[in-house]
């Protein structure tokens, strides 16, 4: 089957912890992050949402605090700035709401949100849940237990295909602030088209994907750069 057509016009950002971690929001795969101070077998798990659904939903609920007091940064912005001259998708493998507070259109959440919550069967919707807590005992109107929209592991990634499909067609891809080290997410950056424009703002890359340009710094200082270039480049 031939490859959709590469669209110029059209950028895809693919975005981590990295980015807001400058926001204040703590990563999971530090060397400070959660995965280092809790087992996420016991907290973020498809077996301890089974088991323990209690230690789940203390753990998210605290995450969810701290997305709520957390502020998008300039890395956020510059990436809405896109939508200046470009068609921008962002897909990200964060789970806080700090690309729809700085004002991107069109977001793909792989591992789901915290701003969203969704009753425990397969047929459930996610909805907008506010910033209060979800408890043992808060059900959605079928009687199924409230959990947050988000996918433990064991758990499959979401929107994959239509992610890439993205990959496929962007012209430009813009990949800020991940290691890389999460699949099956970081394995959408091998759909990126030979002949689209591909940076990637990191600190903790250590193999460059083939095709693809390392900018290592902070993602507040170099996001901006790369953007600015180009919605330049855009007005030539």
């Amino acid at each position: 089957m031939p490859k959709p057509p590469v669209d110029p016009n059209k950028v895809v950002v693919f975005s981590g912890a990295g980015i807001s971690a400058e926001s204040g929001i703590d990563t999971y795969r530090d060397q400070d992050g959660a995965w280092n101070k809790v087992n996420p077998e016991l907290v973020a798990s498809k077996r301890a949402w089974e088991k323990h659904p209690g230690n789940v939903l203390s753990f998210f609920n605290e995450r969810q605090k701290a997305v709520i007091a957390a502020q998008p940064n300039a890395a956020h912005y510059a990436v809405q700035k896109l939508e200046e001259k470009f068609e921008v998708v962002v897909i990200t493998q964060n789970v806080d709401d700090l690309h729809e507070r700085a004002g991107s259109s069109d977001i793909l959440h792989l591992h789901g949100s915290l701003s969203q919550a969704r009753g425990d069967s397969p047929e459930a919707v996610p909805f907008e849940r506010g910033i209060a807590p979800i408890e043992l005992g808060d059900r959605d109107d079928d009687g199924y237990q409230l959990r947050p929209h988000i996918v433990l592991f064991g758990e499959d990634m979401l929107h994959a295909e239509e992610a890439r499909q993205h990959f496929l067609t962007a012209g430009k891809i813009l990949v800020v602030g991940t290691s890389l080290s999460v699949y099956s997410a970081a394995g959408l950056l091998k759909k990126g088209r030979f002949e689209a424009d591909k940076v990637i703002v990191s600190f903790d890359v250590q193999k460059v994907p083939f095709g693809y340009h390392l900018v290592r710094g902070k993602a507040t200082e170099m996001v901006p750069v790369v953007v600015d270039d180009w919605l330049a480049r855009a007005d030539a």
